[in-house]
């Protein structure tokens, strides 16, 4: 049946993406046209394995991307910390009006299973949000950021809850692991010598299921929980999002498996159908809560709308909790099926949701505003750019270049926009004058300044949809003067001129000729010189 297994996950997930929904839905599907085939998950103990290292190396690249900092802001711990605190006092009471209504499967639970069913439904996806963002090249917007760090929180609830439902604690060894960063210098040393080719995937592999899953399970502790360290250990390496893109395709491959595993726990009832559909209205009041929530702190309505639209949806750590819960007798081994059939409508709802939270907004934007408290978060506030005459996006190493060229040969006023911290204050120590921003998002555009003298933008971010993005956006404000944005692939020229873009730079092409230019500046006059001297 193996061949059915992949064939049936190939067509479910094309059928869907033809509607403009996320793949990840349609391997949902088939999870359950798979089961209703005859093939169960347990008889399948290869894909719950592939399952697990899905989720293992999902957390290994959230953590290789993640600023540990960024945990530590209050609209992070706290806005999680209340979150989950307010959502089991308000879902306890709607699930016990649904049991005195008549619904067979919760009259017969106490109050300290409606908390334990409540605490298992107010967690949101890790899988399906990083999904989302990773998709929309959202990751490094302020949104994102502030859904990632409270996902990961919700996530170190979920591993406190499973520590303590085993009945004993850890073993003393875990202490030892108190002392992982002294031995980071060797980590690095290792990653700085392992290239960029297989080694570094291999390199990767072990990092995240060795160094972190098996040696946090052998003390334990949760092995998801030890490759997010690992990869938080590893984030601060220069190679580190290059580790990331080399385990991107392995990672994707792996959650495919995780979500057929979610279809294959079994077909519900009609009865189980209901309830689950009755438990995905409980969706808008999580969203509306975290709205609330992250306009407490500071931030700005849209941003906690789109954060909130992203944790809207229920999550894979609460069907990990409900099978806990259900083997050691806590809850009715049946409500692993509801949960996952709530689980599954939760994406559904959460698909078209994320990719109309624009529009929504457009619509509620003046009674959101008023929930807004000033002044507003440091990092959501407008972004003020002077009156420059050449724009920059991205300042990496080709954005740097072009700043010093131009203020060579024209002087005048420059700005670079860069969106991480450590390039921005670099920058500013040597004199360049930088800003903080993200121009792939499109909260950056919102908030910045506008300048009417501007004549020249250079696009210098290294991915093409970035580019493209910030194309859209300077046209939507009506941005009349010149385009330049640089090109990998010849392909992608086109896209870019199409939308108005004046000139593109060929990387590739333009390093080739910059070679040939130098050998013939250092070389050829020489040999040129030795062509003209008279023969002895």
């Amino acid at each position: 049946m193996e061949p059915a297994i992949l064939v049936i996950t190939l067509a479910c997930g094309l059928l869907v993406s033809r509607i403009n929904l996320p793949p990840l839905i349609g391997y949902l599907a088939a999870g359950f046209v798979l089961y209703i085939m005859g093939i169960q998950s347990d008889s399948l103990p290869l894909l719950n394995a592939l399952a697990s290292l899905g989720v293992t190396l999902l957390l290994f690249a959230i953590g290789l991307k993640l600023d540990i900092r960024s945990l530590f802001k209050a609209e992070v711990w706290a806005g999680s910390g209340l979150h989950l605190l307010l959502s089991i006092l308000l879902f306890v009471p709607l699930l016990k009006i649904l049991g005195i209504i008549g619904l067979s499967q919760i009259t017969s639970l106490g109050v300290e299973q409606l908390t334990l069913l409540a605490f298992a439904l107010s967690f949101s996806s890790t899988v399906f949000a990083v999904k989302v963002l990773e998709d929309k090249g959202d990751m490094q917007t302020l949104y994102g950021r502030v859904a990632i760090g409270i996902l990961i929180m919700q996530d170190i609830f979920a591993v406190l809850f499973l520590t303590i439902s085993k009945g004993n604690f850890p073993s003393p060894w875990a202490l030892a692991l108190l002392l992982l960063p002294l031995v980071k210098p060797l980590i690095y040393r290792a990653f700085d010598r392992v290239g960029h080719g297989e080694l570094l995937v291999l390199f990767g592999l072990v990092m995240a299921l060795v160094v972190g899953a098996w040696l946090f399970e052998s003390v334990g502790l949760k092995p998801d929980l030890g490759a997010l360290v690992i990869g938080i250990l590893l984030a601060g390496h220069a190679k580190a999002s290059e580790l990331a893109k080399s385990l991107f395709y392995f990672k994707e491959l792996f959650l495919v498996a995780f979500f057929l595993t979610i279809g294959l726990n079994g077909l519900p009832s009609a009865s189980d159908i209901l309830l689950a559909l009755l438990l995905a209205l409980l969706i808008p009041l999580k969203i509306l809560l975290f709205i609330w929530l992250l306009t407490r702190f500071k931030l700005r309505s849209r941003t906690a709308m789109l954060s909130a639209f992203n944790l809207g949806n229920f999550s894979e750590f609460g069907l990990i909790v409900a099978a806990v819960a259900a083997a050691k007798g806590w809850l009715p081994a049946h409500w692993l099926v509801i949960i996952a059939v709530a689980l599954s409508i939760s994406f559904l709802l959460a698909a078209p949701l994320n990719a109309l939270v624009g529009k929504v907004y457009q619509r509620f934007q003046k009674k959101l505003v008023r929930l807004e408290r000033k002044p507003l978060h440091p990092e959501d506030r407008p972004i003020p750019i002077g009156n420059p005459r050449f724009l920059i996006l991205g300042m990496g190493r080709i954005g740097s270049g072009a700043y010093d060229e131009l203020k060579n040969r024209f002087g005048g006023e420059i700005l670079g926009i860069e969106h991480k911290q450590e390039l921005v204050d670099f920058h500013r120590q040597h004199g360049r004058n930088v800003v903080k921003g993200d121009a792939a998002d499109t909260d950056f555009w919102e908030k910045l300044d506008r300048a009417p003298n501007l004549e020249l933008v250079l696009l210098a971010m290294p991915y093409h949809a970035g580019n493209l993005f910030a194309v859209q956006q300077l046209k939507k404000l009506d941005y009349q003067g010149k385009i330049s944005a640089i090109i990998q692939y010849g392909e992608d020229a086109q896209s870019l001129k199409e939308l108005g873009v004046h000139s593109v730079y060929n990387l590739y092409e333009a390093a080739g000729a910059g070679f040939v230019d130098h050998v013939a500046t250092e070389l050829l006059p020489l040999a040129s010189c030795a062509d003209d001297a008279p023969a002895a």
